[in-house]
Parts: C-alpha cells; sequence; structure tokens
C-alpha cells in the first residue's frame, strides 16, 4: 500500500517506519528541513530502541522516503497519516492549527479515492472539523478515519509492530476495509483491531491515559500514607496487584508521570468536558496530585541539609521522563532540579540519553554533566536518583558510600533495597516504604 505520512516527529517516525518494515511504500513528511536532512542520512531525531535500525533498512530497501514537499506525498498515497502536534495551548486545549494546517495542504493534492487518519491525539470532534477543512478544497473522494495511538515511549517499535489491539474509527465499510487490510500483518497472533465510531475513537486514547495516569497519582497517594503510617507501599503494591480486577501495571510509586502524553491528554479530558458542562472532578485530583508529587524529593533533600543548599552539591542520576527515551518533557526530574537550583544548590547529572536533550532544551549550562554515572559524584553531598534506568539498579554500593561526602541517597523511583543501604550505613530516602 502506498501510505504517506505527515510529521516526523515520535508518533509519526514510528508509525512510518513500522509501515515500511511490513512491505508498505512509505514517504515521510516534514516542513522541518534540517529534521528531515538529518532522516535522509539516517540520522535518527530521537532516542527508540530499534528505530534507527529497521529505518536504515527500509531506507536502503527503497520502501521509506522523507521530504518536505507535499507533490512527493500526497498525489500517489492510498492512505494519507496526520501526525503533527497537538500541543497544549494557555487554557491546556489542543491546539489543533497544525492538524487542520496539513489537511488543508493535503486537500489540495488528493488523486483519487483517499483515506486521512488522524493518528496524532486530538480531541471528540477533531475528525469533523478536519473533514470540513478537507471539503472545502477538493472534489476528490475521501474518507477520515481516527486511528489513535497506544505507543509506549521506550517500547514503541515493539508496540507497534505487535499492538495489544488496534482502534479504528469510521463509519464508512470502505476506509475500515483499507485499514483492515493495512493493519492485518500486525495482529496475525489474534489481537483485536476494534471498530467503532469516529467520536468513540477519539475519545479512547485519552481514557486510557487518564485512566493510566489515575493509576500512577492513586498509588503515590497510598505511598504518601505509608510514609505516614510506617507501612510499606511496595507490600501494598504486591498485596492489591495480585487481585486479577485490578492488576499489577502501572502501581509503582514515586515522583510523578511526566513525558509527552499524560499532563496533556488528562488536561485535555478535563477541559472538553468543561467545555461540555462537566465538572471532571477525579482527573483534576490526578493533575494536582501529581504535580505536587514531583516536589517530594526536592522537600526531603532541604528537610536533611536545610533550605539554604548554597554550599551543597548534588549528584543527580536521570534526566528523562522514564528510560529508554530521551524525552524531558514534563520531566519530574525538571522539577526536582529547579527546586534545588532555587535553594542555591549545584547539581551534577548523568543520563544515558538525555543529557544532549538537556543541554539543549531545558537545563543549558545551569548545571554540569557527567559522561559515566559514578564521576557525578565526585564532590557531591548526597545522590538523588529521578529515573529508573536499569544501569543505576545494581551499582557499586560500597563505592558510591566512599565517593559521596555524605553516605546519602534520595531515591524518588524506589529502585534499591533498603535493608541493604541502611547495612552499609546509608541514610536512604524513598517514596512510601
Amino acid at each position: 500500500m502506498r501510505i504517506a505520512v505527515i510529521g516526523t516527529g515520535y508518533v509519526g517516525l514510528v508509525a512510518g517506519t513500522c509501515f515500511a518494515e511490513s512491505g508498505n511504500s512509505v514517504v515521510c513528511l516534514d516542513i522541518d528541513q534540517d529534521k528531515i536532512a538529518g532522516l535522509k542520512r539516517g540520522e535518527v531525531p530521537i532516542y527508540e530502541p530499534g528505530l534507527e535500525e529497521i529505518l536504515k533498512r527500509n531506507v536502503h530497501d527503497g520502501r521509506l522516503k522523507f521530504t518536505t514537499d507535499y507533490e512527493d506525498a500526497i498525489p500517489q498515497a492510498q492512505v494519507v497519516f496526520i501526525a503533527v502536534g497537538t500541543p497544549p495551548g494557555e487554557d491546556g486545549s489542543a491546539d489543533l492549527q497544525y492538524v487542520l494546517a496539513a489537511a488543508r495542504s493535503a486537500a489540495v493534492l488528493l488523486n483519487g479515492y483517499t483515506v486521512i487518519v488522524d493518528k496524532s491525539t486530538v480531541p471528540v470532534g477533531t475528525a469533523d472539523q478536519v473533514r470540513a477543512a478537507i471539503r472545502e478544497l477538493t472534489e476528490e473522494e475521501f474518507d477520515v478515519v481516527s486511528n489513535p495511538e497506544f505507543l509506549k515511549e521506550g517500547a514503541a517499535v515493539d508496540d507497534f509492530l505487535r499492538p495489544d489491539r488496534v482502534v479504528i474509527g469510521s463509519d464508512r465499510p470502505r476506509a475500515s476495509e483499507v485499514m483492515d487490510e493495512l493493519y492485518e500483518p500486525f495482529v496475525r497472533t489474534g489481537n483485536p483491531i476494534l471498530h467503532m465510531d469516529v467520536r468513540s475513537a477519539e475519545l479512547t486514547k485519552y481514557a486510557a491515559n487518564s485512566m493510566l495516569a489515575t493509576r500512577i497519582s492513586f498509588m503515590n497517594e497510598i505511598a504518601n500514607l505509608c510514609t505516614l503510617l510506617g507501612a510499606d507501599v511496595d507490600a501494598v503494591r504486591s498485596g492489591i496487584g495480585s487481585d486479577d480486577r485490578i492488576g499489577a501495571k502501572f502501581l509503582f510509586s514515586g515522583i510523578g508521570y511526566g513525558g509527552s502524553c499524560f499532563p496533556k491528554d488528562v488536561q485535555a479530558v478535563f477541559r472538553t468536558a468543561a467545555e461540555n458542562g462537566y465538572d471532571f472532578r477525579i482527573l483534576k485530583a490526578v493533575e494536582a496530585v501529581n504535580e505536587s508529587q514531583k516536589l517530594i524529593i526536592a522537600e526531603r533533600v532541604m528537610k536533611h541539609f536545610g533550605e539554604d543548599l548554597s554550599s551543597r552539591r548534588f549528584a543527580v542520576w536521570g534526566l528523562a521522563f522514564k528510560p529508554n527515551t530521551d524525552d524531558m518533557r514534563e520531566a519530574p526530574a525538571l522539577v526536582v532540579i529547579e527546586a534545588l537550583l532555587a535553594a542555591g544548590a549545584a547539581i551534577t547529572a548523568h543520563d544515558p540519553e538525555a543529557m544532549n536533550e538537556s543541554r539543549r532544551h531545558y537545563l543549558g549550562d545551569r548545571i554540569d554533566y557527567s559522561e559515566r554515572p559514578m564521576e557525578a559524584l565526585e564532590g557531591a553531598d548526597a545522590l538523588i536518583v529521578l529515573t529508573e534506568w536499569n544501569e543505576f539498579r545494581r551499582p557499586d554500593f560500597e563505592a558510591i558510600h566512599s565517593a559521596l561526602k555524605q553516605p546519602v541517597i534520595f531515591d524518588g523511583r524506589n529502585i534499591y533495597p533498603r535493608g541493604t543501604l541502611e547495612k552499609l550505613g546509608f541514610t536512604y530516602d524513598c517514596i512510601g516504604r
């Protein structure tokens, strides 16, 4: 099948590459000339395990191409995916200007029947706006489909190639048949393609992310209560996660969620609800809990060392919002570090993938960076763990004890065994244990 993907951000690049991997002819389109030039050279602008390998293979084999010109991508496409950004506006609602601009640019180049697919995370009713925008500019036949993505950063390639479900929102049989044909290679193990109306599909993505965010904030509240009661949140998590009505996923406590999806999607749901006269109280609480949770480690540091940290240096392990990504959007680490910097602290940070991202877009040269985790400990008063990368999980604790000015660890992800550290003489501060 001939596919065009508008937008080479996280969703568009993964989708386009994976569609090419299943034998389709794919052209990925972006107006960012530098990004497209880099992709043509095989330079992947995001860190995602496995993506670079299959991208280069499909470029080499001629199934995957990149362009900045709509005329190179749209006229021959049978399916056009819109995967551009939908950043939150000042009021938290999704900004659709890029989605609608992409739809209009594609509309004037449609050549025969085309399925237009909203792949970006968009509010309910977006497909209607896209359909109207295209209809104003073309007489060609087309249908608009909602096909939300459910990719986990750090496992996106595997999620796309082996999805647990595919959601197709359409009331047009012809469009549904095209989408079934496109996704059939990915669901041969029996996982479902779920067909539903467009608006239900649009809401499904928001509802899924909001539910996961709610589980995280709930467990962080339980962890905070455990701290007050002297209980162990890990034991509580095991106790409730073994109930098959609840399940074990997304029940780990810590310093809150971040990334490009959960914060934006939670806000979008309660903003959409408000626009329709409904007060979505649970999600307002979920967001409030998450924002306060991000500050817990900074508060613990200042409780231990005092509010004036001008004579202190801290080693930080982890900048990305989660492991296996370089994404720092809404990362809890940013909140923690900003609070420590405001109190006068000096920071030396290490992250396996996100340090360049931090230098370019977030913390710049306001903190120091170390290429190796242990080197970040030099001259540090304490170690602060903010992202649960695998390489941080079983370090040489005796070497850490010797390197730190004081044997203090603040663990924002609960990855270390308390008993072991206390036997070694550490002061160990974690979440709810």
